[in-house]
């Protein structure tokens, strides 16, 4: 005995439960557990952490501008490749206009760390290697603990 072929639906509506019966499902997690965090807002919080701590000693970097990017790129947009040695992190000079600007690579320190804590001391060195190139000093006048582990 054959069983009887369901209806089609004639609209092309979204199911409003799944096959099972059991209605839709949410999300994996809420958004206050950090599987919700994605990688680049993790990367991010590692920076504005580092920032703040380096904020407390040095109250001249409020008007610096942080940010994140995910590839450096050479003056003509394109990506480096071959033998060049791939920058972590970069500063621009501001001008009248535009405020001091720090850029940490997010791709190249990921490539180069096995661990968020490994991430998390490599992006504060960085930070605080674009932070005395910009206030002309050296690393560890910046950081004390500076390339300490």
């Amino acid at each position: 005995m054959e069983s009887p072929v369901p209806p089609r639906r004639s609209d092309s509506r979204p199911r409003s439960r799944d096959r099972h019966g059991r209605g839709m499902r949410g999300p994996v997690a809420p958004p206050q557990v950090p599987l919700a965090v994605s990688r680049s807002e993790a990367f991010d919080d590692l920076v504005r952490d580092s920032v703040s701590r380096l904020e407390r000693h040095w109250p001249q970097l409020a008007s610096v501008e942080f940010a994140v990017q995910e590839v450096p790129r050479s003056d003509n947009g394109e990506v480096p490749e071959g033998d060049e040695t791939v920058p972590l992190g970069r500063v621009t000079q501001g001008n009248g206009e535009n405020p001091d600007r720090v850029i940490v690579y997010r791709r190249p320190v990921e490539i180069r760390t096995r661990s968020r804590d490994e991430r998390a001391l490599l992006v504060h060195e960085v930070v605080v290697e674009q932070v005395a190139e910009l206030l002309g000093l050296a690393p560890e006048s910046v950081d004390p603990r500076y390339g300490q582990d």
